[in-house]
């Protein structure tokens, strides 16, 4: 489980092709620390969940599948900087909202404009998962934590616009985003376990 607040950046610095079309893929990140991580531990890389299965102290590897690597985006891209969260534990402060590192779709960016310090980012999704996407409630957009100001059903796609503050664009790699990049989206957990308790109402909207 994690929070959607990004504890640091890394780079993809190789990608080892493994049996069949899995991929083992090394973060290196300087700003990490990697001091209580485990082999057989989780860390989001771009906001999915991935198992360590090597470690050193400024390095990570995990395995990843050519199932995940069809349902998201950034995981296998060599020089690609990506965001980093270890797993929480119990009694630490929640920060954001509660994200499992799931990828539920991608989303397109449409606009990322800067307004003052910070910037308004514009992303289109599949109609699919507009019935999970509220005014005022959070996404995850590549493992951060958002809140959604402005939500639109736009023909087969919804669109939502979040603002990015000065802070989180210096410490995640959202401000690298351009129009036309694709991004992995989880949303809230809490609206899917209401989709699932109260199937009926939610798909008949």
């Amino acid at each position: 489980m994690y929070t959607g607040i990004v504890e640091a950046t890394g780079k993809i610095a190789t990608v080892t092709p493994l049996a069949g079309e899995d991929l083992r893929v090394m973060v290196v990140s300087e700003r990490l620390d990697m001091g209580d991580i485990a082999v057989g531990d989780s860390i989001a890389v771009n906001g999915a969940s991935m198992a360590v299965v090597a470690r050193s102290t400024h390095s990570f590897k995990y395995d990843i599948s050519i199932t995940t690597q069809r349902t998201t985006v950034g995981l296998e891209d060599p020089g690609r900087e990506v965001n980093l969260e270890k797993a929480m534990r119990l009694g630490e402060r929640l920060g954001g909202h509660m994200v499992a590192g799931q990828i539920d779709g991608l989303g397109e960016v449409l606009k990322c404009e800067t307004v003052g310090e910070g910037r308004t980012l514009l992303v289109e999704v599949d109609r699919s998962l507009a019935k999970f996407i509220a005014l005022k409630g959070a996404i995850a957009v590549n493992g951060v934590s958002l809140s959604i100001s402005q939500i639109k059903d736009h023909g087969e796609q919804c669109l939502f616009s979040a603002s990015l503050g000065g802070h989180l664009l210096e410490a995640t790699n959202l401000r690298l985003l351009q129009v036309g990049d694709q991004v992995n989206l989880e949303v809230d957990m809490v609206a899917r376990y209401l989709e699932r308790l109260l199937p009926g109402r939610l798909r008949s909207h």
